[in-house]
């Protein structure tokens, strides 16, 4: 893992920083960390330059814990690509984003079951994923997802129905009026809409909540630049960048 250099392209207030792994992809038995750390009056855009990549393990699990910690005052925007496990990958991820006082965060994580592109389905396998936000010690939002290759919820009309591509965007604190705004400004772009996508935004104790389902990573990520564009100026008083 690495960092190869900050970029401030909005000032020396921001930096973004791309997270990059050389290898371009994690096979069984791989562990990677990732500690980030805001400290009070700083405010980071975090990000990656490509997919990241799970492959088929012979047996070993892979690991993914990543460490976000917004210390009161700051401010980070978490924005990685997608990951994408190829069948037979066997992994567990955790993203727990650690929020002090005031700080403010908004941020998304979009997985793709097995590589639609290559008529690849997630046919064998494991994907464990937890994504958890907290703030001064409580819980804000805690999601636990466990997908197999045989599983029926992968397909049922009551689990996955049959969409490789799950995703979600959480932003705080919340913005009166945005959750409409976000839908007016994505319905335009569902018509047509690809057969079975769903998308939802809501909003609950000082929580804003995107959720993408559907056959499509670039729509996925279509949806979540949409909301942070909306969302960006009000949140972050900066403009899109």
């Amino acid at each position: 893992m690495r960092v190869q250099r900050p970029f401030y392209p909005e000032g020396p207030d921001v930096g973004h920083v791309a997270i990059l792994h050389p290898p371009g992809g994690v096979v069984g038995g791989d562990e990677l960390r990732v500690d980030a750390r805001i400290e009070t009056g700083a405010h980071a855009l975090l990000t990656t330059p490509a997919a990241g990549k799970f492959y088929r393990s012979a047996g070993p699990l892979a690991g993914q814990t990543q460490q976000l910690t917004v210390a009161a005052g700051s401010a980070l925007e978490w924005l990685p690509q997608e990951n994408i496990m190829y069948s037979g990958a066997r992994v567990h991820t955790l993203t727990r984003v650690e929020l002090q006082g005031d700080a403010r965060f908004l941020g998304w994580e979009i997985l793709c079951l097995g590589r639609p592109a290559a008529g690849e389905t997630f046919a064998i396998g494991e994907c464990r994923q937890t994504l958890e936000l907290w703030r001064d010690g409580e819980p804000l939002y805690l999601e636990q997802a466990s997908y197999a290759g045989d599983d029926p919820a992968l397909k049922a009309a009551w689990g996955l129905q049959g969409q490789p591509v799950i995703a979600t965007l959480l932003c705080t604190p919340t913005i009166p009026g945005l959750t409409d705004a976000i839908r007016a400004g994505w319905e335009p772009l569902t018509i047509p809409a690809p057969t079975g996508e769903l998308t939802a935004v809501t909003q609950l104790d000082g929580l804003l909540i995107g959720r993408y389902l559907g056959p499509s990573t670039s729509r996925a990520r279509r949806f979540f630049t949409l909301a942070w564009g909306l969302l960006r100026p009000l949140l972050f008083n900066r403009p899109l960048c």
